[in-house]
């Protein structure tokens, strides 16, 4: 995945180069571990499960970027990619129906639960005085879900890509030259889901134009509509790298 994502950074920059006044190349990894993760699927007529209470859930690395920057003195434009699966292993107590399959039970299951999302965000800097930054704007969120389930020769799986429109911004604080508390990321609400990304977190800047930091991220949210009911909650040790030029 690594090596995807350095080849990803390096075409995106050379395409959006000539676009920005200044560019900004974002990179995040550490550790995940989930805190929820609970399907029915169908929504009608499926059995609700959970990634973490019926089964044991694989802590695990996780990797994002973005890459974007200043189109003009306040306006900023970036594109994340933010890939992320889990693994989970163990049996149900009870037959487990999961789209068109029923799971026994007491019988050994592999699951996966994969949440890939893809953004394009729009900023607009408020604020660039004194100890404080402020920027606000919306992102245009598209979700690659995928959940699946293996059991000996049974398999069954559901994929759903949707696209969500969210509110997005950040918001900087200076504790000491070159020390900041910053708080980044997209989130609404709505009657039938929602979905929150929030990074919060400790900057340095050893150097000008460079930013090294560490945080937590919460990624929640889901959906109870027709066809599916899934909620997860992913928590993140979070390292940060930021580079401007």
């Amino acid at each position: 995945m690594y090596g995807h994502m350095k080849v990803f950074c390096l075409l995106l920059m050379y395409l959006l180069s000539p676009t920005f006044a200044q560019l900004h190349v974002d990179l995040e990894g550490g550790w995940v571990w989930t805190g929820r993760a609970d399907v029915r699927i169908p929504s009608e007529g499926g059995t609700r499960f959970s990634f973490v209470d019926d089964l044991d859930t694989n802590d695990t690395r996780y990797s994002r970027i973005r890459v974007g920057g200043r189109l003009r003195e306040r306006h900023r434009l970036f594109f994340t990619w933010a890939p992320l699966e889990v693994d989970a292993t163990g049996t149900f107590a009870h037959d487990t129906r999961f789209v068109d399959t029923v799971f026994p039970s007491d019988t050994p299951v592999t699951g996966t639960y994969g949440f890939d999302n893809y953004r394009l965000t729009y900023r607009y800097r408020l604020q660039d005085q004194g100890k404080f930054r402020t920027e606000v704007g919306g992102t245009l969120f598209v979700r690659d879900a995928k959940i699946s389930l293996r059991s000996g020769p049974l398999s069954d799986s559901d994929d759903d890509l949707g696209v969500v429109p969210l509110l997005s911004g950040r918001v900087e604080a200076d504790l000491a030259p070159g020390w900041m508390l910053i708080a980044d990321g997209d989130a609404l609400v709505g009657p039938q889901g929602r979905a929150i990304d929030i990074l919060l977190g400790l900057e340095a800047e050893p150097r000008e134009n460079l930013r090294v930091g560490l945080g937590y991220r919460l990624l929640e949210g889901g959906a109870d509509v027709d066809k599916v009911y899934t909620f997860a909650l992913f928590h993140h040790l979070a390292l940060t790298l930021n580079w401007t030029f």
